[in-house]
């Protein structure tokens, strides 16, 4: 699930919607795909975790994954080429306040494109979990929201081990301020963009083509 997007984008035509009923949206190749899933990435993190990230009232959000189990909300934050955690994946998201905006932070080995900057150099210190928490100590966030929720599931992307992980490598001085991060996350999959926006006319379109061939006499037949 790439926030819907690998509906939408599947089904995704800048064709101008000023045409016959009767034709159906361009579908863009698959890697024209990738590059308008790209760029939406990157204004959405621009735009909407700053927004969702002040809404909140919350200063960090730490999104942590490991490998064959993603996060699914990291999954959407993460661009065309890499679309998964790799071994143990973790993003933080960090607001600095005022112009300084929200730091965007990768503790992995590379930087995540130009969307997330590594922070984490395995040579100079080889524990990935004391790296999250020298850069958490370093910031000294009031509120550092998780990945947990008791109502939505894809809220609740952050599992158990990976939770003592964290927790275990935590100052405990910093363990009171751990909060849950439902409400970015929700935000996070719910918000559109107006560059996404943009597309939903043609996105309906394609969906009654489709729905409209499946039902009919073409797709249906009766006995058989």
């Amino acid at each position: 699930m790439k926030y819907a997007l690998s509906v939408l984008i599947i089904l995704l035509s800048f064709v101008s919607p000023a045409f016959a009923d009767d034709d159906i949206p361009q579908i863009l190749p698959l890697k024209d795909r990738a590059e308008v899933i790209n760029n939406w990435l990157g204004i959405r993190l621009e735009t909407v975790v700053p927004e969702l990230m002040h809404r909140e009232g919350i200063d960090m959000w730490v999104l942590i994954a490991r490998e064959y189990n993603d996060d699914p909300v990291m999954k959407t934050m993460l661009p065309s080429w890499w679309r998964t955690a790799r071994r143990r994946t973790i993003l933080v998201f960090f607001d600095r306040g005022g112009e300084a905006g929200v730091e965007r932070l990768a503790v992995a080995r590379y930087n995540i494109g130009d969307y997330f900057e590594s922070a984490w150099d395995p040579a100079e210190q080889p524990d990935q979990w004391r790296r999250l928490a020298g850069i958490i100590e370093e910031r000294n966030p009031q509120k550092i929201a998780l990945n947990t929720s008791s109502t939505f599931g894809l809220a609740d992307g952050l599992t158990h081990s990976e939770y003592e992980g964290f927790v275990a490598n935590l100052p405990e001085n910093l363990h009171s301020r751990i909060v849950s991060g439902e409400r970015l996350a929700v935000g996070w999959l719910e918000t559109r963009i107006p560059e996404e926006m943009t597309v939903y006319p043609q996105i309906v379109r394609i969906a009654h083509r489709i729905i409209a061939e499946g039902l009919s006499d073409a797709a249906i037949q009766p006995g058989a």
